[in-house]
């Protein structure tokens, strides 16, 4: 064990004015404390460590008798080198230097501010949990354990970043989980080299494939669905500072899903999730089978419908694949300007934007009627899907490309190309396609149509197949 030296501590934490330094004397020796104190309770420290070690009389030279006699602090540790001393004190703990001992030990002490549990702004749900997780990674856990009460849920933590050391928590339940997937996570995790970690993007790089769109790692805020996908044998990491939540390996499958399927009537969940893939299909190929048909295949089109085209198209200038291009950028502008604007004029101000954009556009001449409905369905019919939404922005563009060039046969040959680059991603080991175009043998049992709850409330991962990859 490495002598505490708290001029090695002073020295280190200089030029802070939150750090604390107080001497206590007592009948054996001078005490140093050594805490922060933004991220303590003053009140706790006061009140059950500085009184206690003064009022009482210590005349046992023993760290035992003081850890278990004198402070009634709910959790006291050794610390071992000063480096461990200044980490502690880092997190908010405060620390204790007893000069006649030579040792040194830690009580938990934190006070910081934190946000309220609140309704997550990017999950909204009509039935169901309303809480959602805060950037406090304890408030995390805590939220994870109600929903699970099982001594098998398991949360190993880790200490990410040279400069920021970001504690960052990974979660699973022993036994449910495959170990070859919980191995994966944490050697990746354990391997990251970064001076800091700010959020879960920075953990996701590590464990998403790389050169796609598609989100190949689950994130959320909602503590519901981190249960959920932890008994279907997942592994969730939580990462202190954000209130997003990794949950891996996640499939495509997944963003068809929503937590309100799970709270309202199955027939009705069922037919919504039939919408959203649906409108999955309509955001990526709609753009594409109409400037084909538009262009190159004016034929198969019903001879009024054909007629009706061809009089909103006349007197534009520019060529089909140019309207259709321009007008999705337009669509793209509307959205990120309703996303940065404060909430309460956002939403306003996107709605009419389309509105006064869209009407002027048809008006001078700039595209047709046509083309403006073509693009606000694609646009609209990816916000039911919106975890896809920007993978759906870029293939989209990619189709209408295929579509110029070629026509129909462009645009089949960009579908196939969309559906195999699908098929090659995986997730943590796993194809994103699971359970489609694999032969692996998993157990689950909720795809597109939603069964009973009673059928599908057990683990995606049957018991054989965990001992076998065990």
């Amino acid at each position: 064990m490495e002598k505490i030296n708290i001029d090695i501590i002073k020295e280190k934490l200089k030029n802070s004015y939150d750090v604390k330094y107080r001497e206590m004397q007592c009948d054996m020796g001078i005490i140093h404390a050594v805490f922060i104190d933004d991220l303590c309770d003053s009140k706790f420290i006061s009140e059950y460590i500085f009184n206690p070690l003064i009022q009482r009389k210590i005349e046992n030279v023993d760290l035992d008798y003081i850890k278990k006699e004198v402070l009634p602090a709910n959790i006291i540790g050794d610390v071992n080198s000063n480096e461990e001393a200044i980490s502690h004190v880092l997190s908010g703990d405060l620390v204790l230097i007893f000069s006649f001992l030579n040792k040194s030990i830690y009580c938990e002490a934190k006070g910081y501010v934190r946000r309220s549990v609140g309704i997550p702004v990017t999950e909204n749900v009509i039935k169901g949990p309303r809480e959602g997780f805060t950037e406090a990674f304890v408030d995390n856990v805590s939220m994870i354990r109600r929903k699970i009460k099982n001594s098998s849920l398991k949360f190993e933590p880790l200490s990410l970043g040279s400069k920021s050391n970001t504690v960052v928590v990974i979660c699973y339940i022993e036994g449910v989980a495959p170990k070859k997937l919980v191995d994966y996570i944490r050697k990746k995790v354990s391997n990251i080299q970064l001076d800091f970690i700010l959020d879960t993007n920075y953990i996701e790089e590590a464990l998403k494939n790389k050169n796609t769109a598609f989100d190949t790692i689950g994130t959320t805020e909602k503590p519901d669905v981190v249960a959920s996908k932890l008994l279907e044998g997942k592994v969730a990491i939580i990462v202190d500072g954000t209130p997003f939540v990794i949950t891996a390996p996640y499939f495509f499958i997944d963003n068809i899903q929503s937590p309100d399927d799970y709270y309202s009537n199955k027939y009705f969940a069922n037919l919504a999730r039939i919408t959203r893939l649906i409108s999955f299909m309509v955001a990526c190929l709609l753009s594409g089978v109409y400037l084909a048909l538009a262009t190159f295949h004016f034929s198969l089109i019903p001879s009024v419908l054909a007629v009706r085209l061809a009089v909103a198209r006349a007197g534009i200038p520019l060529p089909t694949v140019l309207e259709l291009i321009l007008m999705t950028y337009f669509f793209q502008i509307l959205r990120e300007a309703g996303i940065r604007l404060p909430q309460s004029i956002g939403q306003a101000m996107s709605i009419v934007g389309a509105l006064i954009l869209g009407d002027a556009v048809v008006g001078v001449g700039l595209a047709s009627q046509t083309t403006v409905v073509i693009v606000a369905l694609s646009s609209i019919s990816s916000f039911l899907v919106p975890k896809l939404y920007g993978a759906l922005s870029i293939w989209n563009i990619i189709i209408i490309l295929f579509s110029s060039v070629l026509g129909l046969p462009g645009f089949y040959i960009g579908f196939f190309v969309f559906i195999a680059h699908m098929a090659g991603l995986e997730s943590c080991g796993y194809p994103y396609l699971f359970p489609l175009g694999t032969l692996e043998n998993f157990k689950f049992k909720d795809l597109i149509y939603r069964q009973d709850l009673n059928k599908i409330s057990n683990s995606i991962f049957d018991k054989d197949d965990y001992n076998e990859k065990v």
